[in-house]
């Protein structure tokens, strides 16, 4: 089933260097691209990204890893992929959410670390589902940052401006 996918290289990622690692081994997947941002992420984004762990005891920790709290960088690479069974591809070439558990030749069981202050060090995310995917896209990017059309769009008035957004 063709799908789409969000993959967010995080702030550990792009300050060990690992973009340039992590998209060539994306690649494996023989996906299509169709939009990249480096974002500077709010804690708004962050709390709307991540609203399904409101209320666990991890939960501020993980917004100020999305915030680059942790790590001298202080953005994320946003990455939509499209095609066959996206999101397993990805997730897959990914490996487990704790880098510990995830098998060696995956990316963040090779990238991936525990922090002894036990912070994950997952490197990337990616999207879980085809739910997420669609909710976690419309939130880090607008119609017209993706070069092909992969959720239905409306024209509508913004301010009295005109601006193509999600329908």
């Amino acid at each position: 089933m063709k799908e789409q996918v969000l993959v967010l290289i995080k702030p550990d990622g792009i300050s060990k260097s690992l973009t340039g690692y992590i998209l060539t081994r994306l690649s494996e997947a023989k996906l299509e691209l169709v939009a990249s941002r480096m974002v500077k992420v709010s804690r708004k984004l962050a709390e709307r990204h991540y609203k399904h762990l409101k209320g666990k005891e991890f939960f501020e920790e993980v917004i100020q890893y999305s915030l680059g709290a942790f790590h001298p960088c202080k953005y994320v690479m946003a990455l939509v992929f499209v095609g066959e069974d996206a999101i397993k591809k990805c997730r897959d070439l990914t490996g487990a959410t704790n880098p510990e558990e995830a098998d060696p030749a995956s990316i963040r069981g090779s990238c991936g670390r525990i922090t002894t202050k036990g912070v994950f060090e997952n490197v990337l995310h990616v999207s879980s589902d085809i739910i997420e995917a669609e909710r976690e896209i419309k939130l880090w990017f607008h119609p017209e940052e993706l070069i092909a059309d992969v959720f239905p769009t409306k024209i509508t008035k913004v301010k009295s401006t005109r601006k193509r957004v999600w329908a």
